[in-house]
């Protein structure tokens, strides 16, 4: 009997779940982040299929997105009614008795055996869509890897199963960074190495890239193109590898005093956080967006496992003191980072 990894990732999950709340809203465009008003500083968690017909996407700024669909509702982040209704369907996998490997909200990894993955997933999505009355697309693979790209290829609502078999037929011809795990910035030195395609890159000497990208990262770059990963899948309660905060400015702040200001106390907040929680952080995250739009993180790690307040706001201070930039900026954020 053939073993598979079934990936299910739930369609527009955060705009699904508020135009359920919603249903006046079904078939327009919707689009959800910030406080969700488009003309306060904010970014898109999620986009309809309806706005994103009008290039929306998560991570654009609200007002970019307006400019972009000005028809689009506006609505605000509640983490609350994502969360509850997450967990409604995470619950649903179990029931079918297979192994769950919870990664987010809205996606699961599902082990399965057996000689119709399409059968089960099809029967996963049914009983999600009773329980919840929102749609997901499966992914199909021998391994992990496989199964999280074919959901691309199903998308919506669909089911889709890749391969070795027709791993390099769909994949073959694709740029490198269609694979997962591979972000814009490592796809464009591979192009600076005449490694433009997935199959370039499957044929690629691990040991001759290893010497440019790294000993480890360079063999593993071609595996994945490849289509080699991870087959088990994990049934260990899925928990957050990290915990933070951030905050967007109305208006840029140009007053590095001010900066450190506004991070000591995200660093406080988190702090508070961490000790009800009961999680000590081994490492913290200072993240500042200057305007108009460039990111920039910086850690620093922490003596020993803590969640007071004292050590965590120095190491986000520390971590703060290694950004030279001292341009306006309109987003600061802290991370605490928790062990491995």
């Amino acid at each position: 009997m053939a073993s598979w990894v079934l990936h299910v990732d739930l369609d527009q999950f955060i705009a699904a779940v508020e135009v359920l709340r919603h249903p006046e809203l079904r078939g327009r465009p919707v689009i959800v982040g910030g406080d969700g008003d488009p003309a306060k500083r904010g970014v898109v968690s999620t986009a309809s299929y309806e706005a994103r017909e009008f290039g929306v996407h998560s991570g654009m700024a609200l007002r970019a997105a307006a400019r972009r669909c000005p028809e689009a509702i506006f609505l605000p982040v509640d983490r609350e009614a994502y969360e509850a209704v997450s967990g409604q369907v995470m619950a649903v996998l179990r029931e079918s008795g297979a192994p769950v490997e919870i990664m987010g909200w809205d996606e699961a990894f599902v082990g399965v055996d057996g000689d119709d993955p399409e059968g089960f997933a099809r029967g996963l999505q049914e009983s999600v869509r009773i329980a919840t009355q929102l749609d997901c697309t499966v992914g199909i693979g021998q391994n992990k890897l496989q199964a999280k790209l074919a959901t691309g290829f199903g998308k919506p609502h669909g089911v889709f199963r890749l391969t070795y078999d027709n791993w390099f037929d769909v994949l073959g011809q694709k740029p490198t960074d269609a694979l997962w795990g591979i972000g814009a910035k490592t796809g464009k030195r591979l192009s600076e190495l005449g490694i433009h395609t997935v199959s370039e890159l499957a044929a690629a000497d691990p040991d001759a890239l290893g010497r440019e990208l790294g000993p480890t990262t360079g063999p593993w770059l071609v595996l994945i193109a490849q289509g080699r990963g991870e087959r088990e899948v994990d049934e260990t309660p899925y928990v957050t590898k990290s915990h933070g905060r951030e905050v967007t400015f109305q208006r840029n702040i140009t007053d590095w005093d001010e900066v450190r200001r506004q991070i000591e106390r995200l660093a406080s907040q988190v702090a508070g956080e961490l000790a009800g929680e009961g999680r000590p952080a081994v490492r913290i995250v200072a993240k500042v967006r200057y305007a108009p739009f460039i990111t920039e993180t910086h850690g620093h790690p922490l003596a020993e496992p803590t969640t007071d307040a004292a050590p965590i706001k120095a190491a986000a201070l520390a971590a703060l003191d290694r950004f030279t930039g001292r341009r306006p900026v309109r987003l600061l954020g802290v991370r605490a980072d928790f062990p491995s």
